[in-house]
């Protein structure tokens, strides 16, 4: 078929597409609440209803396994700076961060894996210690204990792009500072490192790292694991593997295999580490399988006040939800080139309930990302959305401002407390409509309000991977059923008191 004929037929499938669109919402955001200045509010919505379409609208089901529900709290070690240099140079920083996280989970450098390194290499820079805030969403575990001694508890990033979950531990060669005190294994009666000879050493870290373990060098099968994780952004953790007690939301899990860092370094802010909710057999989800039957879901507050917080659960019993319409399941996609990932298809999309048409709509292997803060759309998707929503939300008189870093599409809304905001609605596979919620939408540049921009970003190139992010996954149930391999969503308020 001649080029120009594909393309051709390309864009009609797109028009076709996006013309099956549910009409979308509007929604009103409180710009103090966005910026974190004010309590949390539930974003209002207007009049404007969804149509009725088909598709899947069921309860989770099947057989009951337990659920633990853990306390996910937006993470932040500063109130951001009120100079607005200061706050400039601060918010340039986390979404440089956001857009080398990003560009590692392409296709063709997501994992840049270095060499494995014991323990106490010499190789390894040390941090310079500054702590930053983080844009990403995290939770508490307790780690080890006895009976003569508690648990450590630990803060750790919550991530769906990642397998291995680690820690720093003591003693570190190369740590960045914490929050938390350093796990010491030497201190929990239940620590063991994982031998040499161990399964989880060679197939199960090189699934989950890119990287067998290595040994040291006195040979013999009872030798430590060493892992070396290295993501594409030059974040990287090295250690040893082992196991230990982990205690989530009150459910102690024995013989959780976990990485146990020490020389670490990267876009983690002050916390202890990261909790990896990916696809292979060292995640979280795959080691309590047996127990939570492989499902996950998450809420995921809208405001950034330490004074709310939303829920991580573990399990598919959904008693514990408080969403408010019911949950609406696509297929989930499995990538053999990219394993640990969550994939689904996108099929069309509208802006405040005018249905898009791009050549990038229709595509497959859409990434949903806890890890990644902004959404990154196809190059044509976005100029679409923007287009549109820059036509509904500038008809409203609201006076453009200039870009931000990776935020191309700003206004002055100085004066506003409350802005009506056009909603992005994403038609997923199967007829299932997800619209944003109106905190996601609007990134505050500035505190004035003279300054917020539309929280989403392009993609360098039309067949990139996009990226749903957290930032557009706020105040909605997200359900993760990799047993029945496929993804639900609800709306929910997460902002629990």
């Amino acid at each position: 078929m001649p080029t120009a004929v594909r393309l051709l037929l390309g864009v009609l499938l797109s028009l076709l597409a996006a013309a099956e669109v549910v009409v979308g919402k509007s929604g009103v955001v409180s710009l103090r609440d966005l910026d974190g200045r004010g309590a949390a509010r539930r974003s209002r919505y207007d009049d404007t209803k969804l149509a009725e379409m088909p598709g899947e609208r069921k309860k989770a089901g099947g057989v009951r396994t337990p659920t633990t529900v853990l306390e996910l709290k937006h993470h932040s070690l500063t109130v951001l700076p009120d100079d607005s240099a200061a706050r400039d140079l601060y918010l340039h920083r986390l979404l440089a961060a956001d857009e080398s996280r990003a560009n590692s989970l392409q296709l063709h450098g997501h994992r840049a894996a270095a060499s494995a390194q014991s323990s106490g290499s010499g190789e390894v820079p040390l941090t310079s210690g500054i702590r930053f805030q983080t844009l990403n969403y995290v939770t508490t575990i307790a780690l080890g204990g006895s009976s003569g001694s508690a648990a450590t508890n630990l803060t750790v990033i919550v991530d769906t792009g990642s397998d291995l979950t680690w820690v720093q531990c003591k003693p570190c060669s190369a740590c960045y500072a914490q929050r938390d005190p350093l796990f010491d294994p030497a201190g929990s009666a239940t620590y063991a490192a994982v031998r040499c000879n161990a399964s989880a050493c060679a197939t199960s870290l090189k699934a989950a790292t890119g990287m067998p373990g290595s040994c040291g060098s006195t040979g013999g099968s009872n030798e430590k694991c060493y892992y070396a994780l290295a993501y594409g952004d030059g974040s990287f953790s090295r250690g040893v593997l082992a196991t230990d007690t982990v205690v989530l939301g009150g459910a102690s899990l024995d013989g959780f295999v976990f990485g146990c860092g020490l020389s670490n370094r990267g876009l983690f802010g002050g916390t202890a580490g990261l909790m990896g909710l990916g696809r292979t057999e060292l995640s979280l989800v795959f080691q309590t399988a047996s127990r939570y039957g492989g499902v996950f879901s998450y809420c995921l507050p809208a405001t950034t006040s330490g004074d709310s917080s939303g829920s991580l659960s573990l399990g598919a019993d959904a008693s514990s939800y408080r969403n408010t319409t019911p949950v609406a399941y696509t297929r989930m996609i499995a990538d053999p080139a990219q394993p640990p990932f969550y994939f689904l298809n996108v099929t069309g999309a509208a802006v405040g309930g005018t249905p898009l048409a791009a050549q990038g709509l229709g595509a497959s292997n859409v990434l949903i990302d806890s890890g990644t803060v902004i959404t990154r759309l196809a190059p044509s998707v976005y100029r679409a959305v923007r287009a549109e929503f820059t036509s509904q939300f500038g008809a409203a008189g609201y006076p453009a401002a200039p870009g931000f870093s990776i935020l191309d599409t700003c206004y002055d809304l100085t004066g506003h407390d409350e802005v009506k905001v056009p909603l992005l609605t994403l038609r997923l596979e199967g007829g299932v409509d997800v619209t944003m919620d109106a905190a996601g939408m609007l990134f505050v540049v500035r505190k004035d309000g003279s300054q917020v921009c539309l929280a989403m970003a392009s993609l360098s190139y039309e067949d990139q991977t996009p990226i749903i992010g957290n930032y557009q996954q706020k105040n909605k149930r997200v359900v993760y059923d990799t047993v029945g391999s496929r993804l639900g969503f609800a709306d929910e308020d997460c902002s629990y008191a």
